[in-house]
């Protein structure tokens, strides 16, 4: 990885400029499998460094507020066999989630949540395209991610690794809140997310173990993606948790 920070000008024609400046298109990222991750959060230090001039920094930020420090780094995905070896006890699949900015941050959320995989499926967003990148705050660098995977390839993958496949749907018969939904909430879970519109078509949640829907208490019509993500996900990990700890306590009970 190489960063470019923002102080005296290198020469705009400087081949490691053109490198960098072709990332801000996916086809480039793609072939050369490399991508542009910008501001501190994203940008690791000890690393080789590349002073650049302002309005070219401008060009290769693409944000509106250039924050002076960017660098080029290789790719991140995993294969979706590597994703689910070990078994994950917590994962995301995303299909056709459009919005980089919404799969971005369900990636930051997930991490926090301490997921140990996110699946980008079928026509989701580049995982490497800049707005998702500086959504995850730097958490594309903490989580196993799988990018350009088959949905049905990848729930079949979770599913023989032993997780159960939770759609998250606003049109789901049962909520979080119902009982036997909770109470399954502990097990190794891959929550399965739609796109921002028209959420999950009747064949995607046919694909998962059951549908839940998160509860609205209010007048609400929704939640948007990020938000139901990060409910869900924290509803699996709470119940995680609380099942590993209470393991422990019995264990120690026994000694």
């Amino acid at each position: 990885m190489a960063s470019l920070v923002s102080l005296d000008p290198l020469g705009v024609h400087s081949p490691r400029l053109k490198a960098a400046r072709r990332l801000t298109k996916r086809a480039f990222r793609q072939r050369e499998r490399a991508f542009l991750a910008e501001g501190p959060q994203a940008v690791a230090e000890g690393i080789p460094v590349h002073v650049v001039s302002g309005e070219m920094m401008v060009e290769l930020a693409q944000t509106v507020t250039p924050q002076g420090l960017l660098a080029v780094c290789g790719f991140l995905d995993v294969p979706l066999a590597a994703a689910v070896t070990p078994a994950p006890r917590l994962a995301v699949l995303l299909a056709n989630v459009r919005d980089p900015g919404n799969a971005g941050t369900v990636l930051r959320t997930a991490d926090a949540a301490g997921a140990q995989a996110v699946v980008f499926a079928d026509a989701s967003v580049d995982p490497y395209n800049g707005k998702c990148v500086r959504a995850s705050a730097g958490s594309l660098f903490h989580v196993p991610v799988v990018a350009g995977a088959r949905l049905h390839d990848a729930a079949a993958a979770l599913r023989q690794a032993g997780l159960r496949i939770i759609a998250a749907d606003g049109r789901a018969g049962r909520t979080l809140d119902d009982p036997d939904v909770r109470a399954r909430l502990d097990e190794p879970t891959a929550w399965l997310f739609g796109n921002e519109a028209w959420g999950l078509p009747a064949d995607l949640v046919a694909l998962a173990d059951e549908a839940v829907a998160v509860p609205i208490y209010g007048q609400a019509e929704s939640l948007n993606l990020a938000a139901a993500a990060a409910v869900c996900l924290y509803a699996s990990a709470r119940a995680q948790r609380v099942h590993s700890e209470g393991g422990k306590r019995r264990g120690q009970a026994g000694t």
